[in-house]
């Protein structure tokens, strides 16, 4: 059996003596020097384990938090952690913070342990934090937060919270985790920059390959289709097989020339450079009509100059995907997509009647059919300063919202 250890207590400050004015100096400097020695003492226990027990002064009075689990591989254990780690009171007062939460808020760590957690966040994290707190206290969890170091540096952090078991005690403690998330947001932007630039060599490969395929095996395919019409007329025979297979060919290679020119305008529609959004959006949402037999309403709203060519090409590749995705999956009988520019943005709204999907099950499974599809309109929204809304459930439909700031010189007044 271990035998016990010694028991300290921090002293309220109500408790201490007032030093007057007939002490004297010298009286006051020994009394500060007495409590210093004493908070000194206290922070050598407590670091070398020597504490059963913390007093702390809280709002309904002195209580006290015993330290029964704070063995000494434990404490070495999370003191060489690379992330920070916390044990918090219910009114977020700090009993306990190693050596890596302190270099995250570039704080003494005599001068964290003691004082609130709320110090280091903001208000309106303190307020998403508050809720998250009592949760706590029944279940685990996260939040992502800002971290309001000393040095009035921002520290992007994770915080995992659940509640510690305590036996023989009412008084309940938080533990928390804390994970730095610098590296993994600066990973996060170089990944972006990197799907951005993937982005934009793809655009410019599919525009090359539906000029070539416009300028050159359109044309050839053309060229064909005349040669033989006119090898067709010089057959003798006008009902003969002959010239049947002759006419069948013809037709054939006029259904190849009209499908490699749909091709080429899905890869890089020339009416999107020259005429606008607007109009690529009317041929597309016909030419998706006519084919799949969906009845589809747009509605575009004025759009009294040109957007700018990112932000067209942007909803122009959401709309070709969204539609894609009714196409394959939906079994939507009715489409509604609506364009609409307000004062300084523009919205894209693109709902169908179809089965639905579950839009958190979907996010799960990465690797699952269309999810690549949902990831790529919200990036391609990302990268011109935008977002992408999905609302979906089961058979229910689906809605995507597009919603992309305008640049100072498109905007109106309202």
């Amino acid at each position: 059996m271990n035998s016990p250890r010694r028991q300290r207590s921090s002293r309220p400050a109500s408790l201490l003596r007032n030093t007057t004015k007939e002490n004297g100096l010298p009286r006051e400097l020994a009394n500060l020097r007495a409590r210093l020695a004493d908070a000194e003492a206290t922070l050598r226990a407590l670091r070398a384990g020597e504490v059963d027990a913390v007093v702390a002064a809280g709002k309904t009075g002195l209580q006290v938090f015993t330290l029964k689990g704070a063995e000494h591989a434990y404490r070495v254990l999370i003191e060489s952690m690379n992330e920070g780690a916390l044990t918090l009171t219910t009114d977020k007062t700090i009993l306990y913070a190693n050596q890596c939460f302190a270099c995250m808020v570039k704080c003494p760590l005599e001068q964290v342990t003691g004082s609130s957690f709320r110090r280091f966040l903001s208000a309106a994290d303190r307020a998403t934090l508050r809720p998250l707190m009592k949760r706590a206290l029944v279940s685990g969890s996260k939040i992502n937060v800002l971290l309001h170091a000393e040095d009035r540096s921002r520290v992007p952090v994770l915080l995992s919270i659940r509640k510690l078991p305590r036996e023989g005690s009412q008084q309940a403690i938080i533990g928390m985790v804390v994970t730095n998330m610098t590296e993994a947001r600066r990973n996060e932007e170089r990944l972006r920059a990197l799907t951005q630039r993937v982005v934009q060599v793809q655009e410019t490969e599919r525009r090359r390959v539906a000029l070539e395929l416009h300028d050159h095996i359109t044309q050839l395919i053309c060229a064909v289709l005349i040669r033989s019409q006119v090898l067709a007329d010089k057959l003798p025979a006008p009902d003969g097989p002959s010239k049947r297979e002759a006419m069948k060919l013809s037709e054939m290679l006029g259904q190849t020339a009209e499908e490699v020119e749909r091709i080429s305008r899905g890869l890089r529609p020339s009416v999107l450079d020259e005429l606008g959004l607007a109009a690529v959006m009317r041929d597309t949402t016909k030419e998706f009509a006519e084919r799949t037999g969906v009845a589809l309403k747009l509605t575009c709203g004025e759009l009294t100059a040109r957007l700018p060519a990112d932000t067209e090409l942007t909803l122009y590749r959401i709309l070709q995907e969204a539609l894609k995705n009714v196409e394959k999956h939906a079994c939507a009988r009715h489409v509604t997509v609506q364009l609409t520019k307000q004062a300084a943005s523009v919205q894209l709204a693109i709902h169908d009647d179809g089965i639905g999907f579950d839009p958190d099950h979907q996010r799960a499974r990465r690797n699952g059919k269309g999810s690549l599809g949902l990831l790529s309109m919200r990036e391609r929204a990302t990268y011109v300063g935008g977002t992408l809304n999905v609302k979906s459930a089961r058979r229910a439909g689906t809605e995507i919202e597009v919603n992309i700031p305008l640049p100072p010189r498109c905007r109106t007044a309202q």
